[in-house]
C-alpha cells in the first residue's frame, strides 16, 4: 500500500478531465443557445465561490504552518493499526459534517490525512474516497450539514430536532454501510511508518493568522458580508504572508463555476421541465428514486431546487438527494472538494469505483423505508 506523496499527481486529484468535459459542454449550450455574457455569470452561484475561495486560502495557511505534520506524527504514535485510523477519520468526517457542514469538514480533514500518507504507507485515494462518503452521510442530519438541508429545513418548518427526526432513519441506514465499507475496503494491518524526512520549521504565528482569518470570515459568510470576508482574507494573507496565496487550487473553483453554468443550463432546458411534469414522482418512493436520478445529473443541490416544485413529499426528496450525494462525483459538490485537496492520481476512478456500488446498496436499503 504505498502512498503518493502529497503534491504528487495533483494534475489529477479532482480530475482536470472534467473541467474540459465541462468547458466543452458550456461552448456546446453556448452554440444551441446562446445568451448574454453577463447572463452565464448571473449562472453561478457566487456565494458559493466566495465560500470556497477563502477556505482555500485559509486552509493553505494552515498547511503551510506545520502544525498538521505535528498532529499527523501523534496520531501515528498512538494508533497503529490501519482499520482504527480509518475508523476514527471517517467518524471524525460524519460527525463534524453534521455540525460544521459538509465542505468544512474536508477543508479541515483532508488535509491531515495528506500528512498523515506522506508519513505512513496509506491508501490516501480510498481513504479520502470514504471521507467524502463519510461527510454526504453525516451531514444529512442536521439542517445546517448542507445547502439543500437548509433549504428544505426552511421550506418545511419542521423544528430544528424535527428535521433531525426526519432524516435520522435514512442517516443510519447511510452510516451502517459506510462502517461496512470500512470494514470490507481496509484490512487490519499494521501502519508502515515511512523513513522520518526533514521536518518543514513550524510556523506558529502563520498558524493564528490562519485561525483568526477563519473565525473572521466564518462570522462574514453568517453576516452575509462575502466581499468583507474575502478582503480580510486575502488582504491578511497579501500583507502578511503572501506566499501563501501561490498554493490556492484556482481551477476547483473554475469547475465549480462551470459546474453551476453547465448544470443550470441543463434544469432550463424546456424537456426537462415537460419530462418532470409527466412523471408521477410527486411522493413516495418515485419521488426518491427522482431525485436520487437528478443528483446524478445536476448534483443534489440544484437537483433539490429543481425537484421542489413537482415533488411534495419533503421527506422523500430529502432523502433522495441525500443519498444522490453518492454515485457519481457530480453528485455533491463535497465529493470534487475532496479530490481536489487530496491531490492524489487516478482519483475519480477510485471514487467511483467505490462510490457507485455504495449508492446502489445504500439506494436500494434507504428505498425500503419509503415503501
Amino acid at each position: 500500500m504505498n502512498a503518493t506523496p502529497p503534491d504528487a499527481g495533483a494534475e489529477h486529484g479532482g480530475g482536470n478531465g472534467l473541467l474540459w468535459v465541462l468547458l466543452a459542454v458550456a461552448i456546446a449550450f453556448a452554440g444551441l443557445r446562446p445568451r448574454a455574457p453577463l447572463d452565464y455569470l448571473a449562472l453561478v452561484d457566487w456565494q458559493t465561490i466566495g465560500a470556497l475561495a477563502g477556505l482555500l486560502a485559509i486552509t493553505q495557511g494552515v498547511e503551510k504552518s506545520g502544525v498538521l505534520q505535528s498532529v499527523a506524527a501523534r496520531l501515528l504514535a498512538r494508533t497503529t493499526e490501519l482499520r482504527h485510523l480509518v475508523l476514527l477519520l471517517v467518524a471524525a468526517a460524519a460527525g463534524l459534517s453534521a455540525l460544521v457542514t459538509n465542505d468544512v469538514s474536508l477543508f479541515l480533514l483532508v488535509p491531515l490525512t495528506r500528512v498523515l500518507a506522506a508519513q505512513a504507507h496509506l491508501p490516501l485515494a480510498r481513504l479520502v474516497v470514504l471521507e467524502a462518503l463519510a461527510v454526504n452521510a453525516g451531514s444529512a442530519l442536521t439542517p445546517i450539514g448542507n445547502p439543500q438541508n437548509l433549504y428544505l429545513w426552511h421550506r418545511s418548518g419542521e423544528s430544528f430536532l424535527g428535521f433531525m427526526g426526519m432524516m435520522a432513519p435514512t442517516v443510519a441506514v447511510m452510516l451502517f454501510w459506510l462502517f461496512a465499507a470500512v470494514r470490507f475496503l481496509v484490512p487490519r494491518v499494521e501502519i508502515q511508518l515511512k523513513p522520518a524526512g526533514e521536518a518543514a520549521p513550524a510556523q506558529p504565528r502563520l498558524l493564528a493568522l490562519s485561525a483568526v482569518l477563519f473565525v473572521g470570515f466564518v462570522i462574514a459568510l453568517d453576516q452575509r458580508w462575502l466581499p468583507a470576508g474575502l478582503a480580510l482574507v486575502f488582504g491578511g494573507f497579501l500583507l502578511l504572508r503572501p506566499r501563501v496565496l501561490l498554493g490556492i487550487d484556482w481551477t476547483l473553483l473554475l469547475i465549480i463555476a462551470l459546474m453551476f453554468i453547465d448544470l443550470r443550463q441543463l434544469a432550463e432546458l424546456p424537456a426537462v421541465a415537460a419530462l418532470l411534469r409527466q412523471w408521477p414522482i410527486g411522493e413516495g418512493w418515485r419521488a426518491y428514486l427522482a431525485a436520487i436520478a437528478a443528483s446524478q445529473l445536476i448534483s443534489n443541490v440544484p437537483a433539490t431546487i429543481l425537484l421542489d416544485r413537482y415533488v411534495h413529499d419533503l421527506p422523500a426528496l430529502a432523502a433522495g438527494v441525500s443519498v444522490g450525494g453518492f454515485g457519481c462525483v457530480l453528485g455533491s459538490l463535497a465529493n470534487l472538494i475532496a479530490l481536489r485537496l487530496a491531490k492524489v492520481p487516478h482519483g475519480l476512478r477510485e471514487f467511483h469505483r467505490i462510490a457507485i456500488p455504495f449508492l446502489l446498496v445504500c439506494g436500494v436499503s434507504a428505498m425500503a423505508l419509503r415503501l
